[in-house]
């Protein structure tokens, strides 16, 4: 199963989340803010990976980390190089030594302190039983490119140990986006660099990435908004009151949803959990709905999933099958789950899915994890005690995110190291060595790319579905499906060596340079993140291969065709219509008048 990190936190300072403006102040100033915001691309996949992860960059020149993104999390922590227990993750440990801003939070009243009373420290456990522990310590953090915000100096925890799935996970560390002090969104705030608000958008089902925003944007007109009280409890809960399934109002008592800390929305927990009323109510209204398909057992024995075979593999066809099912909030409003967000893949038949919503044991807290808000735009807008939901494409709406003009200064990544399963996206570098930019230059058209990769399958037993790993590269590098092609495949045990092509997309004639330089930056430094089902990759070779320099022949070959062909059939038209005319002058030469004299003609014999 997928990691879960359920929420276990203390309760954070609320009072600095309160603002006296009105309400209506408050929203003119979230949509018209002249503040930047830190707008940063999500990777990784919900279900494959059970979480989604950012890139966060650490110290001067900056040190590169894949984060996960927790709103249940108060604390920002990445392993230190002198961690006794951390585990083995994406990218290489945080160096301290290196970087030139790092400056570690010296002993105060206002924490807590390690043994020899000189430095802060932290700790952090997690319902699952993993933990996290180590020093805090203050240096320059950068958001990426993409990001309108500049580097700014914050507090972040140096991990001297790990245990659990904290220890085993591929992520480096956690972003914490929760509400305290130490939390990195409060720290912005505080500087007055961000609004008060943040934004998550997770991808669909086989899709991942997604976007996030670090400060405020205007939401759209029909985002649907229900309230989040900050002293409801320390996690970003909302008012929950009900349940429709294909239009149909479930039979619960409203309260059910307003137990311990009432309904809670943490990006860090994979699944959903409610109630054991209103579980077992939910999970009986579906399955009366999906009565044609067979139940079978789920992927893993060790839990008792509830899962269906039959339905086929396209999820765009699902909701031809399974109904839909609306969430009702406090104030009339409601937000409409397809079956995505609530159904996972089951991983060992073709065409299963199972519920991705469990009951909560016998605690009455209701937990919304990610798959609930799967491509969904959720804006937390602390300031006016809200939260808003909007329906939309994702992986999509990243490019719509996009900054125009020029962005913050480009970290310089530093790697010490590398690390073998290591699979990076979209980091500000420069050119690797062994790029030879000097085959693209300024003026050459790129007509196609082609590249040889090696994928390391973890599970002998599966054969990869190489449709879908052409659908990962091209959602990696940001193209379109239809511009990536396999060309050939081979395989030899768990490795399949297969050759790829991109073409141009289909409203253009080439491929840009810059456009080129990004493909080949993400292959050749291994940056494409594949789901943990395909293993790993390396980059054989690539050929980049310009358009050809055609000649004014060439280029004006059909015109020069037709203006021939036009040539010959007037000519020949000419021709035909001279020949009948001679044709008939002669047939009336030849006529003699009537009684004329004309030669005798001598009889022949019989």
């Amino acid at each position: 199963m997928p990691m879960i990190i359920p929420l276990h936190l203390s309760t954070p300072n609320l009072s600095a989340h309160r603002r006296s403006f009105n309400d209506d102040f408050n929203r003119r100033h979230l949509q018209n803010s002249d503040l930047p915001n830190a707008r940063m691309r999500l990777y990784d996949d919900l279900l494959t990976n059970g979480y989604y992860t950012t890139r966060l960059y650490i110290g001067s020149p900056p040190q590169e980390f894949a984060l996960i993104v927790d709103t249940g999390s108060t604390v920002t922590y990445v392993p230190c190089s002198n961690c006794e227990q951390c585990g083995k993750h994406q990218d290489p440990r945080f160096q301290p030594e290196l970087s030139n801003t790092y400056q570690a939070l010296k002993c105060n009243p206002g924490c807590n302190c390690d043994d020899d009373g000189k430095q802060c420290t932290y700790e952090r456990r997690y319902a699952e039983q993993s933990s996290s522990s180590g020093v805090l310590a203050e240096d320059v953090i950068s958001f990426g490119n993409e990001s309108q915000l500049a580097p700014q100096r914050a507090v972040f925890g140096c991990e001297n140990m790990e245990t659990g799935d904290l220890y085993s996970q591929r992520a480096d560390g956690i972003i914490g986006l929760g509400r305290g002090r130490l939390s990195i969104v409060d720290q912005l705030v505080e500087k007055s660099v961000i609004s008060d608000s943040f934004s998550l958008c997770y991808g669909g089902m086989d899709v991942g990435g997604g976007a996030m925003v670090l400060g405020g944007i205007s939401p759209p007109s029909d985002m649907v908004f229900t309230h989040s009280d900050p002293y409801r409890s320390p996690y970003y809960n909302i008012e929950l009151k009900g349940l429709r399934v294909a239009g149909k109002p479930l039979k619960i008592n409203p309260k059910v949803f307003d137990g311990r800390h009432g309904t809670v929305l943490d990006s860090g927990t994979t699944y959903a959990y409610l109630p054991e009323e209103a579980f077992i109510a939910l999970k009986d209204s579906i399955m009366k709905e999906i009565s044609v398909l067979r139940q079978i057992h789920g992927p893993d024995p060790n839990y008792n999933d509830i899962c269906f075979s039959g339905a086929g593999r396209v999820v765009s066809e699902l909701s031809k099958i399974f109904p839909t099912v609306d969430m009702v909030f406090g104030n009339g409003q409601s937000l409409t789950l397809s079956p995505e967000n609530y159904l996972f893949r089951h991983t060992k038949v073709s065409g299963a899915y199972c519920f991705g919503i469990f009951q909560n044991g016998k605690d009455p807290t209701t937990l919304l994890g990610g798959i609930i808000v799967r491509n969904t735009l959720v804006t937390y807008d602390r300031e006016n005690d809200k939260i808003g939901f909007w329906k939309t494409n994702c992986s999509e709406l990243w490019k719509g995110l996009q900054v125009p003009g020029a962005p913050a200064p480009a970290p310089n990544t530093v790697h010490m190291n590398n690390s073998s399963n290591r699979s990076q996206n979209v980091p500000p570098v420069q050119p690797p060595n062994g790029l030879p930019t000097k085959h693209i230059p300024g003026e050459v058209r790129i007509a196609i790319i082609t590249f040889d990769m090696l994928i390391v399958v973890n599970d002998t037993s599966t054969k990869p579905n190489l449709t879908e790993v052409a659908d990962v590269i091209a959602h990696e590098l940001e193209v379109d499906n239809l511009q990536v092609q396999m060309l050939n495949a081979t395989p030899k045990g768990n490795e399949y060596q297969v050759k790829w092509a991109l073409y141009p997309a289909a409203s253009t004639e080439y491929i840009s340079n810059s456009t080129a330089m990004s493909i080949l930056l993400r292959l050749k430094e291994h940056r494409l993140q594949f789901p943990e089902r395909y293993g790993n990759y390396q980059l054989v070779k690539w050929k980049v291969e310009p358009q050809r320099k055609l000649s004014w022949w060439q280029q004006h070959l059909v015109a020069v065709a037709i203006g021939i062909l036009v040539t010959v059939v007037i000519g020949l038209s000419s021709l035909g219509v001279w020949l009948v005319w001679r044709r008939r002058q002669q047939t009336l030469g030849t006529y003699e008048p009537v009684g004329g004299i004309v030669p005798e003609q001598e009889l022949q014999p019989l």
